[in-house]
């Protein structure tokens, strides 16, 4: 029996398996680096060991410091999340070899499917269908993906549509896949478009009982990384469903596999597939040999705790011969730190409030019946995401007896959540989920190319009417004398005088609010026509628009704003009434968007480099960035070399307009890694 379980992981799924454990009473033990010393997931925990280090190499990558962690802490069993070590069968090796129960498959079963490569091998010898490999070196039809061979999250993976981009896809998947799995073997297959990512939950016990579960669609993705999940699949009927079943759990028993798993595969759109999702053509993508994020899906339609199961197969106990039927259906939104408008660039910082409204429970199974919201979180107001970490924030997972109710209910949830801090996707789920493509079931891999993602900033009408509210608010809280302030407002004047001015900058510019106090509050001098400030607090305001009333939530942070309301989130930056001189920033610098790491340099002092050309890769958040030249010219400075270290707002290059035809040494620029 596990009475003490070290969870080798952080974040969302550290806290996820602490539930169930403490349902079970088994005690718990968190490990944490520098970074997450005060995160949720080590508060949660009986015991917390400390892993010396921020970056994941020096701590939820050290096999041998966790081994260690768990021994210190008197725990029996490790449970290793997912990401990180989850599918390392050296570690697994470890953990069993220090006399440790390690919940997840037998090592043998881990390296089996360890490798894309191979792992295609196995499933074709299985009777699985597979997509043909290519030899990244001789691809002579387009379009193909490259794919690192390990790993998984979408890392490595570059779409390539002409010859002459597969030379830099291949070397920039190769340099990801090397810094997040330590392995930068690639192979390239045939791209599939216009088809749909299909994934079968399989959970095996040691007594060869094995369960396939209800699939889950996981088509929305960005990056080849998955945005939105569901289950059942829309796309798929009960004959389609039933092969993909089959085979999910014939590779399962090929490999001796037991514990939790997840076979993926891709269903081709051949334009002979029937509208009822019979006839598809399916391919094997990969077996993950793990939990998966996605997995509370899963949970809701078959009303099981997976990881309560995972525990129960590690202590030995068989599973009942057949899985409980499922019933409604349940979707889940991946919530990230990322800003889908500047190309999904990940964003970090201190959480200054997040807030789901009517959410029934967290990291379980509610009681009663649905329709029902859950929130599997990894932050909570206070918690600051590091950039040496995976963006994910919290899961939101919606179960209704009805696809389109569910929708609905993950929708509006998502929509009116109270989120301060780093930029997020919140916008692109809820656009997603209300999109009449995915509420019609027909979003496959391909929805969000072409995205219109700029159009998911706030419209100039909210920006205005919420840059009222935020004036507003500010004001409320600027008042001088709140002894007074509840039968004459701070700041009235008995003679009248110009209008007081609060400024911002916004998605939409300046926004300039000019307003009086009055002897019953606040009018505005040039706001919204028709506007009138109903109620105000510091934190809360009600303004009423040529006849209808919305209520704003403001939360600030220094000179940071961030306003909810029906019209959406607008954040805002206050500006100061005599702002000093800006600093002069130089036409044509490169600005770090986010911190990260230097993991490539394309162009030198001196190099001639045309607009949008390569000019170095950023590291962060465990994906690359791209940072290229604003403008044509010339790379007249260079400030970082391979390897460095940045902040957000670093400068990192100038380009600067070309004279003359000297100007550079060639005209393409430099392709060449430099340090």
């Amino acid at each position: 029996m596990i009475s003490c379980l070290l969870v080798a992981n952080r974040g969302e799924i550290a806290r996820r398996v602490f539930r169930s454990c403490r349902a079970a009473g088994i005690t718990t033990v968190a490990v944490f680096s520098d970074p997450d010393a005060r995160a949720p997931h080590v508060a949660e925990a009986d015991r917390a060991v400390r892993l010396p280090g921020a970056s994941p190499a020096e701590t939820y990558l050290n096999g041998e410091a966790i081994v260690a962690a768990a021994l210190a802490a008197g725990a029996g069993a490790v449970h290793p999340g997912y990401g990180f070590l989850a599918e390392d069968p050296g570690f697994a090796r470890r953990v069993l070899a220090a006399g440790l129960v390690w919940v997840g498959p037998p090592p043998e079963a881990m390296e089996a499917m360890a490798l894309k490569i191979e792992a295609r091998k196995r499933a074709a010898a299985a009777g699985v269908p597979v997509l043909p490999e290519l030899d990244p070196g001789s691809v002579t039809r387009f379009p193909v993906l490259v794919k690192a061979s390990a790993g998984g999250g979408g890392r490595g993976m570059r779409a390539v549509f002409a010859a002459s981009e597969l030379d830099e896809a291949i070397e920039s998947a190769r340099r990801e896949a090397q810094a997040a799995f330590g392995d930068g073997t690639l192979f390239c297959e045939p791209l599939l478009t216009g088809a749909r990512h299909i994934e079968v939950q399989v959970l095996a016990d040691q007594a060869g009982t094995v369960w396939s579960l209800t699939e889950r669609d996981c088509s929305v993705q960005r990056r080849y990384a998955k945005v939105i999940e569901e289950t059942p699949s829309p796309a798929v009927g009960p004959g389609l469903r039933e092969r993909l079943l089959s085979a999910a759990a014939a590779l399962a028993r090929s490999v001796g596999y037991v514990n939790a798993g997840t076979v993926e595969f891709l269903v081709a759109d051949t334009g002979a597939r029937a509208s009822d999702g019979e006839h598809g053509e399916f391919y094997f993508l990969e077996f993950n040999t793990r939990l998966q994020v996605e997995h509370p899906v899963t949970e809701c339609v078959h009303g099981i705790d997976l990881v309560a199961l995972q525990l129960a197969i590690a202590e030995g106990r068989p599973l009942p011969g057949h899985p409980p039927s499922a019933a409604g259906h349940a979707i889940e939104a991946r919530l990230y730190a990322e800003d889908p408008a500047e190309g999904f660039r990940p964003s970090g910082g201190p959480v200054h409030a997040i807030a789901v409204p009517d959410v029934d429970s967290a990291f379980s199974l509610p009681g009663g019946p649905g329709p029902y919201l859950r929130l599997d979180s990894g932050v909570e107001p206070g918690t600051v995401v590091s950039a040496h970490y995976d963006a994910l924030l919290a899961k939101v997972i919606a179960w209704a007896p009805s696809r389109d109710a569910a929708a609905r209910r993950l929708s509006a949830g998502l929509a009116g959540a109270r989120i301060a801090g780093p930029a997020t996707n919140r916008d692109l789920l809820v656009s997603v989920l209300r999109h009449p493509v995915f509420l019609d079931g027909g979003a496959d891999t391909s929805l969000l190319d072409g995205y219109d993602l700029a159009g998911l900033r706030a419209s100039e009408h909210a920006c205005r009417i919420s840059a009222a509210a935020a004036a507003v608010a500010v004001a409320a809280a600027n008042r001088r004398d709140a002894r007074v302030a509840a039968s004459i407002p701070g700041g009235w004047r008995n003679v009248a005088s110009q209008p007081q001015l609060t400024s911002f900058t916004g998605p939409r510019g300046r926004i300039d609010v000019r307003y009086h106090w009055s002897r019953t509050g606040i009018t505005f001098a040039d706001a919204e026509p028709d506007s009138e400030v109903v109620a105000f607090a510091p934190g809360q305001v009600t303004l009423e628009v040529a006849g209808v009333r919305c209520e704003f939530t403001v939360t600030r942070a220094g000179e940071m704003l961030w306003v909810d309301s029906a019209l959406g989130s607008v954040r805002l930056t206050l500006l100061e009434r005599l702002p000093a001189p800006d600093r002069v920033t130089e036409s044509g610098s490169l600005i770090a968007p986010m911190p990260g790491s230097v993991t490539r340099i394309a162009a030198g002092p001196g190099d001639r480099v045309l607009a949008g050309q390569l000019v170095l890769v950023l590291e962060a958040m465990k994906m690359e960035h791209q940072i290229v030249a604003p403008a044509a010219g010339v790379l007249a400075e260079l400030r970082v070399s391979s390897g460095a270290q940045v902040n957000a707002g670093d400068l990192l290059a100038i380009v600067t307009a070309a004279l003359t035809d000297e100007a550079g040494p060639d005209d393409t620029g430099s392709d060449d890694d430099r340090s």
